[in-house]
């Protein structure tokens, strides 16, 4: 009965996005995949645009999606199960697929236990219900992600539970701990694994450090949390991701299945207790069905893959494509921000250029991600590029030689 009122109302809402440079643009829907030919890798089609295009947006770093293996795994497992659970995990909606992943993951990342969510975003939630309480602090870097806010909202801590320090700046994480109260019983510090906007990492084995001199302080002492959903499967020697690159593992890892690992959901690895308690309290497990047996037999192969000769040449071509995009950029005088990582931001400054710079891109068959004001401060305007293992050397070549007309 409300509804044109209701529509009225968001007309001006979303209005007023767009003049705040904030609404998202129309969504571009892929239409086709074209599989990779001789020198050059995968393109994709899109609905009314001529043409085919290389994604340098896509979070698929290890290019598993479209692998054979993971797509006869969801195919067997789909005869061998059907195409949905029909319950929520504790009223039979838990399948032998739920149970392979999550050992699977766990034995991955090297914690005793692991649940899985339908996403890292449902994850972050989920976890924030579970070990919070009233004496809990919670302490986070300046540029977490979205998900992680927002467990923390929906959890309900309060603005003086809360700290936020300075991005990857130690001394400030140390104010942070000079900031909590007394009567505070268990702190927990979380961050980012990889900083999905700039491709920069935490340094964990300091933030562990810090964290371990203030242990002492806290009846439950001080929890660390990484989610490193940019991280697992494309950083690190053999794929283990941001503690392994750091050389040190925090208490709880976060972490999805819908990047590098090509499939869909997220999980929480850490101990058995920690695991049990999020299965008891998690709203965001609880209340919602799991991911299909689809998702959970291609996500466990995307793992096995990893494990594997194929995974390491995959996790090798990803660093060497992305070595070659670096020089790259160096070579025509742009400016990045320095890592190993295949998230490549490329520092533009100026909103007007981002945009053009994206248009051009895009022209030429690029698909890539601007960054803008005010989404961004101005002067971090920036366009960012992802690096996938199945891009070619002569890919690559193709995206600077796009780059150069520009610059």
């Amino acid at each position: 009965m409300s509804m044109e009122k209701l529509d009225a109302a968001l007309v001006a809402e979303l209005k007023s996005l767009e003049e705040e440079g904030r609404a998202k643009p129309p969504e571009r829907v892929i239409t086709g995949y074209i599989p990779p030919k001789d020198e050059r890798g995968p393109r994709y089609t899109l609905a009314g645009v001529d043409g085919e295009f290389i994604r340098l947006n896509s979070n698929s770093y290890l290019s598993l999606s479209n692998h054979s293996a993971l797509i006869s795994a969801a195919d067997e497992a789909t005869h061998a199960c059907g195409v949905g659970p029909g319950a929520v995990r504790f009223i039979d909606g838990t399948f032998s697929y739920h149970k392979k992943l999550e050992e699977r993951i766990a034995a991955f990342v090297d914690k005793p236990a692991a649940k899985i969510f339908n996403s890292a975003y449902t994850s972050n939630c989920g976890l924030a219900l579970t070990i919070g309480n009233r004496k809990t602090h919670w302490i986070g870097d300046q540029l977490n992600h979205n998900s992680i806010i927002r467990g923390m909202r929906i959890s309900g801590v309060p603005s003086n539970h809360k700290g936020i320090f300075a991005h990857n700046d130690m001394g400030d994480l140390r104010r942070c701990f000079g900031e909590v109260a007394d009567d505070i019983e268990r702190v927990v510090v979380i961050f980012d694994g990889i900083f999905s906007m700039r491709g920069d990492f935490a340094p964990i084995d300091r933030i562990i450090e810090i964290c371990k001199e203030n242990e002492n302080r806290f009846r439950d002492g001080i929890i660390t949390v990484v989610d490193d959903s940019h991280g697992i499967g494309a950083y690190g020697d053999t794929g283990r991701g941001t503690p392994e690159h750091a050389g040190a593992v925090p208490d709880i890892i976060i972490g999805t299945f819908g990047k590098a690992f090509g499939v869909n959901g997220g999980f929480i690895a850490a101990s058995e207790m920690v695991v049990e308690a999020v299965r008891q309290k998690a709203d965001t497990y609880i209340y919602t069905n799991p991911l299909s047996v689809a998702d959970c037999a291609a996500a466990t192969k995307a793992l096995d893959i990893c494990d594997s000769e194929e995974g390491l040449e995959l996790l090798a071509n990803l660093k060497n494509r992305t070595t070659q995009f670096r020089e790259g950029l160096a070579d025509l005088g742009l400016e990045s921000i320095p890592g190993p990582h295949p998230v490549v931001p490329l520092m533009v400054r100026d909103t007007t250029k981002t945009r053009r710079m994206v248009e051009h891109l895009c022209n030429k068959g690029v698909l890539v991600v601007g960054l803008t004001f005010p989404v961004v401060p101005r002067g971090d305007e920036s366009i960012r590029f992802q690096i996938n293992a199945a891009h070619t050397r002569s890919d690559i070549e193709y995206v600077l030689a796009c780059l150069a007309e520009k610059n």
